[in-house]
């Protein structure tokens, strides 16, 4: 029987811009490695698939002012290889995922750290790609403003040819070791990339061995149209914001048609939107959960939020409809695009706005664990998804719940193992460990 994947998106402080602010949150969790250390090895014990860091390298906010800024409690995150190292130590089975951006990094770093990572780890970490949406990232790089939206992903993806043809500069058998001969590596098995192209020079090969999972798990999380291309290329896992099923499935078949005609098979690439559970013991208690939430954004969080669509809206009342959007964008244009799409002709106050948009785009599911099991089965049985990434709130109190009453809930309708399949993160997502290109040559036609 197909089961669901399982990821957990632990934003800093929950991924509600109001759950900071609840009574049952913790004021510290950004910063609370033991917190996370306890979460990481509960998530494990409830067999989730992995955690995942959507990061950026910078305080990524378009707020006009410190002030107003001041109302974001997105600012203080850990550097996710840190915690990533630190994670896996403490637990054998499940992966990690996170961001790295190929505007502001060099492919060999991040072969490097990644390759080192999934040896540490004992093959279980991933790298999500990104090409980094806000102006502030670019801010923190020397330069004035980001790169055009079409010319980060051509970038990118001459980045993640050379990162992959790095981590194959050595055979898995390179490394002979041979005290007697004295000799460390066989020289046949060395393919040192000579990588000059648009982007990029990187001579390699890479001072690491290759990892132990052939290439360490890739996720991809653009939903345009470039975004999906580069997915369907070399991405194993699909990360996107779907607000309804039939986005989702037009989503869904859009992915695999790609995938399909680069030549992979469709089952190879996992579709996992992000959703965000707000969980009750009923659905009056679940509804008045997501009402006070809802009622903690502060509208001048919900204002800068509103920014990169709209420019600042600081001079229109809270209570007035919400002006068009602005025609183009150079940030995050498959959430521009929907938003655009959502507010066709309807008429809704800014204030509205702001409380719809409290989860980052992403689909709300409101309900008891039975309820949103059901949903969540709704979309995984009919072409919406693979999975999904789920996003608490705020922390520690509901991933908790996920682990004590919907992941049971999952289980008990066969829809979620209760166990591990390998050792390795593609193991564990049933996906095919790549063998080395020099290798597959060798192989009798």
């Amino acid at each position: 029987m197909r089961q669901m994947k399982l990821g957990l998106n632990l934003v800093g402080n929950g991924a509600h811009g109001g759950g900071w602010r609840m009574p049952g949150a913790h004021l510290g969790s950004s910063m609370d490695f033991p917190m996370w250390k306890r979460l990481a090895q509960q998530a494990e014990a409830a067999k989730f698939h992995f955690m995942f860091w959507a990061d950026g390298i910078a305080v990524r906010s378009s707020a006009r002012d410190e002030t107003q800024l001041s109302y974001d409690s997105r600012i203080d995150v850990f550097e996710p290889f840190t915690i990533m190292a630190a994670l896996a130590a403490v637990t054998e089975r499940m992966g990690y995922i996170a961001s790295a951006s190929t505007t502001f990094n060099e492919p060999y770093h991040i072969a490097r750290k990644f390759a080192s990572l999934d040896h540490i780890s004992g093959g279980r970490v991933g790298w999500n790609v990104v090409t980094s949406w806000s102006e502030q990232e670019a801010l923190n790089f020397g330069h004035d403003k980001l790169l055009d939206h079409a010319l980060r992903y051509k970038r990118a993806e001459e980045f993640v040819d050379v990162v992959m043809a790095l981590w194959d500069s050595w055979e898995d058998d390179a490394f002979i070791r041979d005290k007697a001969s004295g000799q460390y590596f066989e020289p046949s098995r060395l393919h040192t990339p000579h990588h000059k192209g648009e982007h990029f020079a990187v001579r390699g090969p890479l001072n690491v061995a290759r990892p132990v999972q052939g290439y360490p798990v890739i996720a991809q999380a653009g939903s345009s149209g470039p975004g999906q291309d580069l997915g369907a290329r070399h991405a194993d896992i699909i990360y996107t914001m779907q607000k309804s099923l039939a986005d989702a499935q037009a989503f869904y078949a859009s992915v695999k048609a790609r995938v399909v005609a680069q030549h992979r098979s469709p089952d190879s690439v996992l579709v996992m939107p992000g959703i965000m559970p707000i969980m009750g013991r009923t659905m009056a208690e679940a509804q008045a959960r997501a009402d006070e939430l809802a009622a903690l954004i502060h509208p001048e969080l919900g204002l800068a939020a509103l920014t990169p669509s709209f420019g600042d809206l600081g001079g229109h009342p809270l209570d007035g409809p919400v002006p068009p959007p602005v025609a183009e964008t150079n940030s995050l244009k498959s959430a521009h695009e929907r938003l655009t799409k959502q507010l066709q002709g309807k008429t809704i106050t800014i204030r509205e706005l702001i409380r719809q948009r409290s989860a980052s785009g992403h689909h709300v599911f409101i309900g008891t664990p039975a309820s949103i099991a059901d949903e969540m089965e709704d979309w995984f049985t009919h072409g919406g998804c693979d999975g999904w990434n789920i996003m608490p709130p705020f922390l520690p109190g509901p991933v908790e719940e996920v682990f004590s009453q919907l992941i049971p809930e999952l289980q008990r309708r066969g829809l979620f193992h209760t166990g591990y399949e390998g050792r390795t993160f593609r193991e564990n997502l049933g996906l095919a460990r790549p063998e080395h290109p020099a290798a597959m040559e060798r192989k009798p036609i």
